[in-house]
């Protein structure tokens, strides 16, 4: 989804689904960074670069 739009689990842009960056430096709504990391396993990877993904801190 575009970033100034809302991901599919919000109604309404802004509504607590902030954007989250990874230490690759690609960017997702929190929502849908979420449920990818919590479907991988073992370990999760980028959805965009699959480099073991990492929050940025």
């Amino acid at each position: 989804m575009a970033f100034d739009g809302c991901c599919p689990d919000c109604k309404l842009p802004g509504d607590d689904c902030p954007l989250i960056w990874g230490s690759c430096n690609h960017a997702f709504h929190l929502h849908c960074i979420l449920k990818w990391v919590n479907s991988q396993t073992p370990q999760a990877h980028c959805p965009m670069c699959r480099r073991e993904w990492q929050f940025k801190g």
